[in-house]
């Protein structure tokens, strides 16, 4: 075996009653909303970092509640391959999170083009757009806090999330430049 010390990881082994499926459902929505790594029916991971602990304890108190059964392992790998695939499928994993973040920013990008291009310069529409720019933000830094490997395609999302703040400042400065010109009373001269 290597001499650097191997990434430990939290490996989640859990079973749960087939009806109502809606625990089932709950136990997988907390674990893929925090990142685990789904290994098989029932078995997910992630690697032992505290940021990922309130996510663990909540998906095993959904076991309980819905009289499931959970073994929690600690584990590694048995060689420095091993460790690596199982980094990399993590970070693979992190990697679709990322592209799906740059998704979402074009398409928040293209709604601010759409209103720009209508002239839509009020201030609902503007509350409504930073609004989703916040969404955005935290979606960012949950990522950020559970991408502990730095998959490739961070770098490439936090330019994008930089250009969507630069696109809402310019939608910023449209309304209120429009609702100056109309003079004050109004909202960009809709009725």
């Amino acid at each position: 075996m290597d001499d650097e010390p191997m990434t430990q990881w939290v490996v989640l082994v859990l079973r749960l009653p087939s009806q109502p499926s809606r625990h089932r459902v709950a136990v997988w929505r907390e674990l893929r909303r925090v990142g685990a790594l789904s290994l098989g029916q029932g078995v997910w991971a992630v690697p032992e970092v505290s940021v990922f602990a309130d996510g663990v304890q909540r998906a095993l108190q959904l076991t309980e509640r819905a009289n499931g059964e959970a073994i929690v392992l600690r584990a590694s790998g048995r060689e420095a391959d091993d460790a690596a695939r199982f980094q990399a499928l993590f970070t693979a994993a992190r990697e679709e999170d990322w592209a799906e973040f740059v998704a979402d920013c074009g398409k928040y990008e293209a709604e601010i083009d759409k209103e720009i291009r209508t002239a839509k310069f009020t201030l609902a529409e503007l509350e409504e757009e930073e609004q989703s720019l916040e969404r955005l933000r935290r979606w960012h830094r949950d990522l950020k806090a559970r991408d502990v490997f730095g998959a490739p395609g961070a770098a490439a999302a936090e330019q994008r999330l930089a250009a969507c703040a630069r696109r809402c400042e310019d939608y910023t400065e449209r309304v209120f430049t429009a609702l100056h010109a109309f003079g004050p009373g109004t909202d960009g001269g809709r009725p």
